[in-house]
């Protein structure tokens, strides 16, 4: 299955989307995008379709004269002691929308402390999340969440975590030899999501895509059974385009 290149996957990193809020934050009576664009160093190009992003996640709000002012959501999650629930509802809000739109469960995952750990689940009746007859900890080098993860370590990163969770063989699909795991999480392109066809557990197929937000190495991932294989690339590329905002609503 060939995946392009997704073009928003800068945006991946949340640090662009940090300067911009904080150069609207600074003007109370609205900011011109010109003058973003001078604060932020973004270029227009790019800036575009961050605040088009920002708008539909409802950081921002453009005023009657063009100016931009922060929106209803980020004010939401500057509210003193109810921040952290009011940004644990966004972030299952944007999970269950997410679900929905891509027809398929849907995942958090982080590196925490050297292991893989899933931190958020959106499944449903006609969503079902994956089977874990395998403990994700311990399936690193089959899962799309654990290559999308291994993906953003250094080499010495990985090298620990495969020394401390050997290669198992799941299916006849596994990749069993670590040199070859190795050069594939070498080769994986940043841009693109990383898939699991039946690696992990057969009759399921997965993606996974980098979630950045400073040093934090994170993911999100989805799951379809193997008869909706037919779905997995634009499943996959909706994902893509999700990353940026996600990482935005775990980060603020």
């Amino acid at each position: 299955m060939v995946l392009k290149p997704e073009p928003t996957a800068p945006f991946h990193s949340v640090r662009y989307v940090l300067r911009v809020l904080e150069t609207v934050s600074k003007y109370g009576g609205g900011v011109m995008d010109t003058q973003i664009a001078r604060e932020s160093g973004l270029p227009a190009g790019h800036l575009t379709p961050l605040l088009s992003m920002l708008r539909r996640e409802g950081y921002v709000e453009q005023i009657p004269d063009g100016a931009y002012v922060i929106g209803d959501s980020l004010a939401l999650l500057g509210s003193g002691a109810d921040r952290t629930q009011a940004l644990a509802a966004r972030v299952r809000d944007s999970l269950d929308k997410l679900r929905d739109i891509v027809g398929a469960a849907v995942y958090v995952s982080r590196y925490i402390d050297g292991e893989i750990r899933v931190t958020e689940v959106a499944d449903g009746p006609l969503t079902p999340a994956v089977n874990e007859y395998v403990d994700f900890r311990a399936s690193g080098h089959a899962s799309a969440i654990g290559k999308c993860l291994l993906t953003q370590l250094d080499h010495h990163g990985r090298k620990d975590h495969l020394a401390r969770h050997r290669i198992a063989r799941f299916t006849s699909r596994t990749i069993t030899s670590e040199q070859l795991l190795l050069s594939r999480l070498d080769s994986q392109p940043a841009t693109m999501p990383v898939l699991d066809i039946q690696e992990y557990a057969l009759g399921t197929v997965c993606a996974a895509v980098p979630l950045t937000a400073g040093s934090t190495v994170g993911c999100l991932a989805l799951s379809l059974p193997l008869e909706h294989i037919h779905r997995l690339r634009a499943a996959a590329e909706t994902l893509n385009r999700s990353a940026a905002p996600m990482a935005l609503a775990l980060t603020i």
